[in-house]
């Protein structure tokens, strides 16, 4: 193994992104609660403040309209604020900010006015968590023009998404599934060429159904299709990793060899993501397909207690099932 090579987790591959971004920018200002001292809740941030000092990594107050409405000041003045949502459900005292001032400042200067800042939120469920600590809010950004919306779902993207959407000029909704954290481990290369931050990849070839998934879903979905391949049908896996701006063109040029779709993630499945996929799938490639664009996601319902949160997530077996019923048709 090189000296620029390692294997690391999502939670390590974000600290060193976002470690490399603070050394290489000085303008890059951590703000957030306990993002200092404790490191995070989930020390993504450990060990940032002892090195780059109270200035740069700076513990908020539990407010987080202040957090944001703070960050929004710094980047009009020239800096680039990472800002971290300690937990997803904890974001919505900081929607008025996001949604009217955040979205709307590029639009509303006529372009003058950047603002290059980074709203890192822990999302999805997975952890045993009480209520509020366990929400998957990405459509209601992605809904928002002016807003930018990624998210990672292993180790390397961790490392390298983090750096570029610190470099956009843009705001960007940053978000990281929770369960992964800690839940794999992968080999990162600092030197390589890492894949553009607004792009879908294939992570598995596959000519039977195209299956799409991000943050959380993209493991479960690879698992799936590993167990599908014991089955004799062949499973093409895409972590969609940017939701606004959508890259369909991976997704649309799989479809057109497939000829049969699956959308997989854990928010509610009434108007989440997969409704907008279904749409554009559908639109684009109706005359290859062999059947309905299916989605498979939580249940209409407010997260429930972590004693049946498994019960709620989509799962191997829920995923595989939409598989049958697309290879039904």
């Amino acid at each position: 193994m090189s000296a620029t090579t390692q294997r690391i987790t999502l939670a390590k591959g974000l600290n060193m992104g976002l470690r490399k971004a603070m050394e290489d920018d000085p303008r890059v200002l951590i703000m957030g609660e306990d993002v200092g001292k404790l490191g995070g809740v989930f020390r993504i941030t450990d060990g940032l403040q002892k090195d780059f000092g109270e200035d740069r990594v700076i513990d908020s107050p539990l407010a987080e309209s202040g957090i944001v409405g703070t960050a929004v000041g710094l980047a009009l003045r020239g800096y680039r604020p990472v800002v971290e949502i300690q937990f997803d459900g904890f974001v919505y005292p900081a929607y008025d900010q996001i949604v009217c001032q955040v979205a709307k400042m590029r639009y509303r200067s006529r372009g003058r006015s950047a603002m290059p800042m980074v709203i890192r939120i822990p999302y999805g469920g997975g952890i045993g968590a009480v209520e509020h600590h366990s929400e998957s809010p990405e459509a209601q950004f992605a809904h928002t023009p002016g807003l930018r919306v990624v998210t990672c779902s292993n180790p390397v993207d961790g490392y390298w998404m983090i750096q570029q959407a610190i470099a956009c000029d843009d705001p960007v909704i940053f978000l990281e599934p929770k369960r992964q954290y800690h839940a794999d481990k992968a080999e990162l290369d600092d030197t390589a060429t890492p894949v553009p931050l607004f792009t879908s990849q294939v992570v598995r070839a596959g000519a039977d159904v195209t299956l799409l998934a991000y943050g959380p879903m993209v493991r479960t979905c690879l698992k799936a299709a590993e167990a599908a391949a014991g089955e004799g049908r062949s499973i093409e896996v895409i972590d969609l990793r940017t939701l606004s701006p959508l890259d369909m063109g991976p997704v649309l040029d799989s479809v057109r060899r497939t000829g049969r779709a699956v959308v997989a993630h854990e928010a509610h499945v009434n108007l989440g993501m997969g409704a907008e996929l279904s749409a554009r799938i559908t639109e684009q490639c109706f005359y290859s397909l062999e059947a309905p664009v299916l989605r498979v996601g939580g249940f209409d319902t407010p997260y429930p207690a972590s004693r049946i949160e498994e019960d709620f997530l989509p799962d191997l077996d829920r995923v595989l099932d939409a598989v049958d019923r697309s290879m039904g048709f």
